[in-house]
């Protein structure tokens, strides 16, 4: 049973580093889950001997909860400090979407021409001030797909220390 628990944790932490990047998962919470898993059927403990602590669990709950909330904010602030309108958060969702047909790359470039497209075509801005909130946008979405990173790999670290 113990082993099982540990890979099924593991799993999930590997889940959540890829919903870090990959939209429609949600990356931080998926690894809290695993770490979660471990607190309650897991019996590990780290290189000190000590079992995984409420403290922990709590603070890291704390942690997604910020990051989870930010991921929405962030994009949308940097979006509006570059001179952009909700059309360019938009269209940069709309682009991120599209390009997950190539990812990482498409994911990049889709972001960036959706809030570029969205920016000149419905908030009927010129192509410098397009450019501008389209830059701003994808600012915004590596800033808070970069925290999801850090966070998810953080808590995987801990999943593996200790789930053995």
């Amino acid at each position: 049973m113990e082993t099982f628990i540990a890979i099924a944790a593991i799993i999930l932490g590997v889940v959540g580093i890829v919903g870090s990047v990959a939209p429609g998962l949600p990356g931080p919470p998926l690894s809290w889950f695993g770490m979660l898993l471990l607190y309650i059927w897991g019996s590990g403990t780290n290189a000190a001997g000590e079992p995984l602590s409420t403290t922990m669990l709590l603070v890291w709950l704390g942690i997604v909860i910020v990051i989870s909330i930010l991921d929405y904010i962030v994009p949308a602030y940097f979006t509006k400090l570059t001179g952009g309108s909700k059309y360019g958060g938009w269209g940069a969702i709309a682009g991120l979407f599209v390009g997950l047909i190539y990812p990482p790359i498409g994911m990049i470039l889709g972001s960036l021409l959706g809030a570029f497209i969205a920016e000149l075509v419905f908030a009927g801005k010129d192509t410098g001030t397009s450019l501008k909130s389209a830059f701003g946008a994808f600012l915004g979405f590596i800033f808070g797909t970069g925290a999801k990173l850090i966070c998810t790999a953080v808590m995987m670290f801990y999943i593996v220390i200790y789930a053995f």
